[in-house]
């Protein structure tokens, strides 16, 4: 008998509980059904190849990493933000890759512990199943895992770096006990519950609103009010205890870094020097309105990028579970005068209380999650409870026609799987297998022993565990570039004053340095970008000692050119044409060393744009936040990365300008820097479902 399914409640309770035939499911059915899982997994890991992602190589490796290495001392913002959330979901991921194993070999480990949470989909699906004949409630289940299994997001991830998954898991076991609690209300699996979500929660933020959601359940208690206030103050005290003791290591060490034990979240709280104090809240795919809100289920239908995930994911779950639910209202309507308990016929396998809890959960979990994300890798154990919740709901709809209920769920599995192999991107960035471990990277003799700080142009956060031990890293071009002004000029001053003379810059390249056909000569640095960088610093590029590192395995692009279509368009790696050659990319490593030349000049210019984009961001906060992001300077191009919006202002010669890189390739022109320099110019902006917009209202005042 499994957890969710014992009962600790008194004889009153389990006697108006219907009869659940539990043994011949166990005995019979669980291991098949887990092994199914399991093989589904794997073969779906491996037709889909090594997932190299972005976010593996900017971040997830050098989590995994800095969770077993005590990194704060000689590191700075090595990964960008990602650098500082909690790191220990990574730590499997990261033990595997370095390993000595394959990659298929790791991988293959990561899909089973990934297929967990198809094997959680089926115990809840048997918590609100627990009636009707042993084969119902098994073909109910096993509908249930599938239509789980079909779900674009949860595929692309299986067997790869992204731990939505992993604690995910943690979110539905939780889900899956306080469901229990529901039909056999008790107090150890609420304690349960809530140490679950706790840590889930503290493991990946973004899990605060399932365990916040999952409190409704709570509420659908069959018990008197009073015991239910306890049951929920019992899972809020529990809840918030799991949290902290699982936050805490790492919150301790992120208070004495930058004062702020969330860091960089909640900063508009704590108001670290190093970070900006305005609320982050990513708006990449949060509805702009009402109506686009009520519409999104059906807009997640359309085989289009950027709707709920960065790439192609349609998926028709959520349009049906909308439509059936909104039918069986009608039905129970028009049935007002039966009982409320005769919801469903008497030899219904649906638990009509557990349904609805689940269903009331779910609901609100769905609205915080389009308020507060709406990207849907971080929906992914309450897709699953979605799956339990269109199986019930339809079946309830279609009680007294099973004919119709397998056919119609033979259409929507075959639709959805339709969708998978046409319409669906279902990886990141896939790499062939080759018998090689995840990470090949052959670092020169002098790079893995000599102690030196590199400056890294972009993520390159992957390549940490193979320098030396006592290497510093800071990537300064990220999405929060660094300089040597403010609290974060501080720090890097001091890590560059620590490890002078041993500091090197780290980029991507299109050839190894000195390779045939190229020279140590600018063709082959593209120093002159490399000195534009370095000079912020007070240092270039001395290009008579550089070294190559060679990595095998990656994507053609594994950067993000997410400002590729400005003018000064990021010179910081390669494109996807040049990146490298065959089955090999390069990274070069060149000696930094003091710069003479004197840049007072350029101070001019940047006081100038911070005044203008201050300006900007003071006529249309809506698209320009969070305000006051650290200027970068591209070359003479002085911008600045709005991440809540995505957008790109930037000011060059006597043009301001900006960008929505992750939707429109077309730059927009917002008058010009002289006559914002005069006087702040009235700006009408907004948002028109994805895109934003932005538009100077008439000429600059006079003077």
């Amino acid at each position: 008998m499994s957890l969710a399914e014992e009962s600790t409640a008194g004889p009153a309770q389990r006697s108006a509980m219907p009869p659940v035939e539990l043994s011949g499911v166990a005995g019979s059915y669980r291991l098949p059904v887990y092994f199914a899982c399991g093989a589904l997994a794997l073969v779906v890991n491996y037709l889909l190849g090594k997932e190299m992602a972005w976010d593996t190589l900017g971040y997830h490796v050098y989590a995994g990493f800095s969770a077993l290495h005590d990194r704060f001392a000689q590191d700075y913002f090595p990964a960008g933000i990602q650098s500082y959330f909690n790191p220990y979901a990574y730590v499997p991921f990261y033990a595997l890759a370095t390993s000595g194993l394959s990659a298929l070999q790791a991988s293959s480990l990561l899909a089973l512990l990934h297929a967990v949470i198809l094997c959680l989909t089926f115990e809840l699906a048997l918590v609100a199943f627990p009636s009707g004949t042993r084969r119902q409630r098994l073909g109910m289940a096993v509908c249930a895992v599938a239509m789980a299994g079909v779900n674009p997001i949860l595929l692309q991830q299986l067997g790869t770096s992204f731990t939505d998954i992993t604690t995910g898991e943690l979110v539905l076991a939780g889900w899956l006990l306080l469901a229990g609690t529901v039909r056999a209300p008790g107090a150890v699996r609420v304690l349960l519950a809530a140490a679950l979500l706790g840590t889930a929660t503290a493991l990946k933020p973004t899990n605060a609103m399932h365990s916040v959601a999952a409190a409704v359940m709570l509420v659908m208690l069959p018990q008197p009010a009073t015991r239910r206030i306890k049951y929920l103050s019992t899972y809020a005290g529990a809840l918030g205890v799991s949290f902290a003791i699982v936050a805490a290591p790492w919150s301790y060490r992120l208070a004495r870094a930058f004062g702020n034990p969330v860091f960089p979240l909640l900063n508009n709280v704590f108001r670290s020097p190093e970070f900006v104090t305005e609320p982050l809240r990513h708006l990449r795919f949060i509805p702009s309105s009402l109506v686009e809100a009520l519409w999104r289920p059906f807009a997640m239908m359309d085989p289009a990028p950027m709707i709920h995930e960065e790439i192609i994911a349609p998926d028709h779950r959520y349009a049906l579970l909308l439509v059936l639910a909104g039918v069986l209202l009608v039905q129970r309507l028009r049935r007002r005068s039966r009982p409320v308990d005769t919801a469903a016929a008497p030899d219904s396998p649906v638990d009509a209380r557990v349904l609805t809890a689940l269903g009331c959960a779910f609901a609100a979990d769905w609205i915080a999650w389009l308020s507060l994300s709406g990207n849907s890798r971080y929906f992914l154990p309450i897709a699953c409870v979605a799956s339990v919740l269109l199986v019930g709901v339809l079946f309830l709809v279609l009680d007294a026609r099973a004919k119709a209920r397998s056919y119609l769920l033979a259409a929507i599995f075959a639709t959805q799987l339709v969708q998978l192999c046409v319409g669906a991107d279902l990886r990141w960035k896939s790499v062939a297998w080759n018998g090689r471990p995840w990470f090949d990277v052959q670092v020169p003799e002098k790079l893995a022993h000599e102690r030196a700080l590199y400056l890294s142009l972009g993520a390159q956060g992957f390549i940490a565990p193979y320098l030396a031990p006592d290497a510093g890293l800071i990537n300064f071009a990220g999405d929060y570039p660094l300089g040597l002004s403010g609290a974060n000029g501080t720090k890097v001053a001091a890590e560059i004053r620590k490890y002078a003379p041993h500091l090197r810059v780290l980029m991507r390249s299109a050839h190894p340095y000195g390779g045939e056909g190229h020279t140590s000569s600018v063709s082959t640095v593209n120093d002159s970008a490399v000195n534009d960088a370095m000079r912020r610093f007070g240092l270039r590029a001395e290009t008579g000692d550089c070294a190559t590192i060679t990595v095998y395995g990656l994507p053609p692009d594994t950067e993000v050119r997410i400002a590729s279509a400005s003018p000064a368009a990021d010179n910081d790696g390669a494109s996807a044409s040049d990146s490298g050659t065959a089955d090999r990319s390069y990274l070069v490593s060149c000696q930094l060393i003091p710069d003479p030349t004197d840049h007072s000049s350029e101070l001019t210019g940047q006081r100038e744009a911070e005044i203008v984009l201050d300006r900007l961001e003071e006529a249309c906060p809506q698209l320009f936040q969070p305000r006051g992001p650290p200027l970068d300077d591209r070359g003479g191009m002085w911008r600045r990365y709005y991440l809540n919006s995505d957008l790109f202002a930037w000011v060059n010669h006597d043009e301001v300008k900006f960008l929505d890189p992750m939707h429109d390739d077309n730059v927009m022109r917002l008058g010009r820097k002289s006559d914002w320099l005069r006087a702040p110019l009235k700006v009408t902006c907004g948002r028109r479902g994805a895109h934003y917009f932005a538009k100077v209202l008439g000429p600059a005042p006079a003077n």
